[in-house]
């Protein structure tokens, strides 16, 4: 960069720490896509909240990440067709600009490296929201990332999100807690490889029909419903392509219900939804990626779901003491199997499917708090805290 090139970019960045402190509207970096098998339904989230984001209150900065890692500045109009019901999940494609982000905490304002190799000036921009699921994106890489700069952002930090994205781990701190989670079994691909033998005992003290996943992968993606041993090996190899550690888990009689939880504003105790939601499989083997974002058949979602008033009392008990056990932070969607003996903690999603019609949306939705309303909530829930582990 030139010494004219410098200049002009520090005085650009000047004017906007002179706008941004008047009480204009804030700046959201809107982050999506990513290195994970779920960059389309990451699409399709930043797509929805575009078009609900309260325009009045926030202006955005649109930066998709390409599934080879590459950040790049998108337009609106770039995501107009990202929807789930288009003939294909859509991609961030590589249009050959750069977003480089701030190299310290002196500043935040992020540059654009257009593709002729030109600089300029994106403007400071005030919270990040990284609607990114699954691997890179929802395990701490990226919170980590904004730490290093004192960025504030939608969501946990790099503790929280790494320990809820591996379902290993944070099985083992709910158990230590008291909450109930499924028996289960982890193994590595190293493990399986020194020792094939394991194959013979793996399944030892579960429960048929068991489940198999990646230890850190979302929105069931690697997950297979095993009804007997002999279908184990086939299923470890789906989920070992997702993930070198893999859990096989006992299957839990039981309704399928989620809740979501919302952190409470400065000084006020955590929140969930004043409905639960319940997912009810009749013509699948379980809720599966298709049945998620595919519009697949032979799945209902069920809001509100009919349960006591002790039921839900104990699935709100165990949703909050898990959001703040695991040191979750904004929100997450936490997903339990109602059981005759009370809740099963299924799984705690600290970045949840974010669509319209996804769940978490729809139960504030049912509790009051619409869609856009949400997404401002969630923005200054981030612009209150500072970034913290």
């Amino acid at each position: 960069m030139s010494v004219v090139q410098a200049e002009d970019l520090n005085q650009q960045l000047d004017e906007q720490a002179d706008r941004s402190g008047s009480g204009a509207k804030h700046r959201v970096a809107l982050v999506f896509g990513g290195r994970s098998s779920e960059h389309g339904i990451s699409c399709v989230t930043a797509a929805g909240i575009l078009r609900a984001i309260d325009r009045e209150r926030f202006d955005v900065t649109l930066v998709g990440i390409t599934k080879r890692g590459a950040m790049v500045l998108m337009h609106e109009g770039d995501l107009a067709d990202y929807r789930l019901d288009a003939p294909a999940l859509p991609e961030v494609r590589d249009n050959g600009t750069r977003v480089i982000w701030p190299a310290s905490v002196d500043t935040r304002a992020l540059t654009l490296v257009s593709s002729d190799g030109s600089l300029s000036s994106l403007g400071a921009i005030d919270v990040v929201m990284p609607m990114l699921h699954g691997p890179y994106g929802e395990d701490g890489t990226i919170q980590g990332m904004l730490d290093l700069i004192d960025m504030p952002y939608v969501g946990s930090g790099v503790l929280g999100s790494s320990l809820c994205m591996d379902k290993h781990l944070v099985k083992v701190v709910l158990q230590s807690m008291g909450i109930p989670v499924a028996p289960w079994r982890t193994v590595t691909r190293g493990e399986l490889d020194r020792n094939p033998a394991i194959l013979d005992t793996i399944d030892a003290g579960l429960t048929y029909p068991l489940f198999v996943k990646p230890a850190r992968a979302g929105s069931s993606v690697g997950v297979s419903r095993v009804t007997e041993a002999s279908e184990i090996p086939a299923a470890l190899e789906v989920a070992f392509a997702e993930d070198r550690t893999v859990l096989i888990e006992s299957g839990i009689t039981g309704r399928e219900v989620e809740i979501a939880v919302l952190e409470g504003r400065e000084g006020q105790p955590t929140r969930t939804s004043s409905v639960i939601g319940e997912i009810v499989v009749t013509g699948r083997d379980f809720y599966d990626f298709e049945a998620k974002y595919l519009g697949a058949s032979g799945v209902q979602l069920v809001l509100p779901a009919k349960v006591t008033d002790a039921e839900f009392a104990a699935i709100q008990d165990a949703a909050v003491r898990a959001f703040e056990g695991t040191q979750a932070r904004t929100l997450s969607r936490i997903d339990f199997f109602l059981t005759e003996d009370g809740p099963v903690l299924n799984e705690l999603n600290t970045l949840p499917g974010f669509t319209p019609a996804s769940m978490y949306p729809m139960l504030w939705e049912a509790s009051g708090m619409s869609y856009s309303e949400l997404i401002t909530e969630l923005i200054e829930l981030a612009l209150e805290k500072l970034p913290a582990y």
